[in-house]
């Protein structure tokens, strides 16, 4: 079933992050679709990142470089509320044949994109500094 959401999101989000040959499906589905949709929503993670550290009046930009790093993973890791409405986002952005892809398996699809969202937030840390 290729519908014109489907057909829509797949020219949207453009071409595969990664390698694809010779990998494991979960690797297959990190490199064709969460990848793509992590780079395509980064914005909006940086955003609603900047948003949870102020809704917790959190003073972000008093912290070591290392607490810094420690708080973006606990942040998600923990709050599982906001653990869901980041992966909402990168859900939404799914074709109905990636999501049912994603329910196989949908455990060690969370962790992996989790991590990947974790590690990317990582990475541009100095955002956050207000």
């Amino acid at each position: 079933m290729n519908s014109t959401r489907d057909q829509f999101l797949s020219d949207f989000r453009g071409v595969n992050l990664g390698e694809i040959d010779n990998r494991s499906i979960e690797e297959t589905f990190q490199n064709q679709t969460l990848r793509p949709i992590l780079k395509l929503q980064n914005d909006l993670f940086i955003s609603v990142f900047k948003n949870q550290i102020s809704k917790h009046k959190s003073d972000f930009s008093s912290l070591s470089a290392e607490k810094k790093l420690s708080y973006i993973e606990l942040t998600i890791q923990k709050d599982i509320k906001f653990r869901n409405s980041l992966k909402g986002m990168v859900i939404a952005l799914f074709t109905v044949e990636e999501y049912e892809q994603y329910i196989e398996n949908s455990s060690d699809l969370n962790k992996r994109m989790m991590n990947m969202l974790i590690d990317r937030l990582k990475d541009q840390v100095l955002l956050f500094d207000n």
